[in-house]
């Protein structure tokens, strides 16, 4: 058979049609805020291997086993994990290939997990205590009802649905559906469902109402007047309400004021301890992992045994049985 120019300029043309859609796909699976997160990473590694005179992208698995060392002087073990991770996404979506379990990385990593341990400490989760002195907080601030509604709803629904900050500002009115025991909420998409396959939540009605997510949520759509949309919106000056989604930054700012305002150290919280604080006090009330991880749409169990593990750390403790 005799291939002639056209037909290899038609198969070249193709695969290179190929190539960019193969990398669009690959794009896509991941979502926008992973995708950032990636590129934050490669950026750091991007400036090592600039100071020292090495070539980032391709790069060798020997380049980055010297800066996993470099990283493992002042950054826990997850970190140096996700930075590995991460660059080898980045070669991927570049169309490089670098092998991340080459034995110079993974031994290396062995070696100083050995060293340092690997025991992580992230932020505190935000319990009930915390929690009601947030909400206490909110109702004596100086501002506008609306922007207390509005701040309270952020916090009572975050927790109570173990939300990630991207899943609580993407909620739109029409993702709600209020029932005789409480509110459904749909979200689309999140951090672990890349296919968009989407998971309902349902958050029942408290007993104490100053603290029950559904009627607040209730309360603060009536104020507000949304009835199409996103749910939870930036104010302009003054108090006017904009049609503008907050963003993920806006709900770790309100959480962070809040718990400054109550008087609580906030440098030790994120936007994720309203997430983790559910988890947390859930397993303290008995909840088993399994219903946890239908609540927060963990699809692994290793975050959710560990929330468990630190709420019944006084549980049956040895100690406790000890009589001096």
């Amino acid at each position: 058979m005799v291939i002639n120019s056209n037909d290899m300029n038609e198969l070249a043309t193709d695969l290179k049609s190929l190539h960019e859609e193969t990398l669009n796909n690959l794009k896509s699976s991941k979502a926008n805020n992973t995708l950032r997160a990636y590129k934050s990473d490669f950026k750091d590694f991007g400036a090592f291997c600039a100071k020292h005179g090495f070539d980032s992208l391709p790069t060798e698995p020997k380049i980055v086993s010297l800066y996993l060392t470099h990283l493992s002087k002042n950054l826990k073990m997850s970190t140096l994990r996700r930075r590995l991770v991460s660059i080898g996404i980045v070669h991927k979506l570049k169309g490089h290939y670098l092998d991340t379990k080459h034995p110079v990385i993974i031994e290396n990593l062995m070696g100083i997990k050995r060293v340092k341990g690997s025991i992580q400490k992230g932020k505190k989760p935000i319990l009930i205590n915390h929690l009601k002195s947030i909400i206490n907080v909110i109702d004596q601030q100086k501002i506008d009802e609306i922007k207390k509604s509005r701040n309270k709803t952020i916090v009572l629904v975050g927790f109570g649905g173990g939300f990630r900050r991207t899943e609580l500002i993407s909620i739109d009115y029409e993702d709600l559906e209020f029932v005789p025991e409480g509110v459904k909420i749909t979200i689309k998409r999140s951090k672990t469902d890349q296919f968009g396959e989407g998971m309902v939540k349902g958050l029942p009605y408290f007993s104490n109402e100053l603290y029950c997510p559904v009627i607040n949520l209730k309360k603060w759509l009536e104020l507000s007047n949304i009835k199409s949309g996103p749910i939870f919106r930036r104010f302009a000056k003054g108090s006017v309400l904009t049609n503008n989604r907050l963003t993920d930054q806006s709900v770790v700012l309100i959480i962070k004021d809040c718990l400054n305002l109550a008087g609580i150290e906030n440098k030790n919280y994120s936007g994720h301890s309203l997430r983790s604080g559910f988890a947390t006090v859930a397993a303290e009330s008995g909840a088993d992992e399994r219903s946890i991880m239908a609540m927060t749409g963990h699809k692994t169990t290793q975050m959710v045994r560990r929330y468990i593990r630190e709420a019944n750390i006084f549980k049956n403790n040895a100690l406790s049985k000890i009589k001096i």
